[in-house]
């Protein structure tokens, strides 16, 4: 089967996120260093090799300090979901080598206490953090993000606080 292409005639870079909830249902959201005001859960790419939920454990330790022994996962999503990249940023992310994102999604419970979460990594991707309802959280998504969190957090939706 041919790898799907973008609108853009560029493939769709793979990729693991994270929705981490809370004891409460609650769901973080991470506000990016490199662009304040775009909020978003943790995700990155998957490497050679890895399979969506050790990507997805790796991004989550490498962009927040949180470690495997302090989540349990909880349920994945079954098939791919994807996004196009607004125009302005095609060629200037990914050494312009994707024209969006092909992406699986982890929902994993956070068993310890927010003193566990610590954002100034080794390589920091957020400047500040907070659990967020799935509503709030939605809406504080950049707009070419949120038809596919619309997707991830409905599909999510019975473990989490609306």
């Amino acid at each position: 089967m041919a790898e799907r292409l973008g609108p853009n005639g560029l493939p769709y870079r793979p990729c693991a996120g994270v929705v981490l909830i809370n004891a409460a249902g609650l769901v973080f959201d991470g506000q990016r260093l490199d662009r304040p005001g775009a909020w978003q859960m943790p995700q990155g790419g998957i490497d050679a090799g890895e399979t969506s939920r050790q990507a997805a454990l790796r991004e989550l330790a490498e962009e927040t300090g949180v470690t495997p022994d302090l989540v349990e996962i909880v349920d994945e999503t079954p098939d791919w979901v994807y996004y196009d990249l607004p125009p302005e940023l095609i060629g200037k992310i990914w050494k312009g080598k994707y024209g969006g994102q092909r992406q699986k999604w982890v929902l994993m419970r956070f068993l310890g206490q927010d003193s566990a979460i610590d954002i100034q990594t080794q390589h920091p991707e957020f400047d500040r953090w907070c659990w967020l309802s799935a509503g709030d959280l939605l809406a504080s998504i950049v707009p070419f993000k949120r038809d596919v969190y619309a997707e991830i957090l409905q599909h999510f939706r019975s473990h989490m606080t609306v």
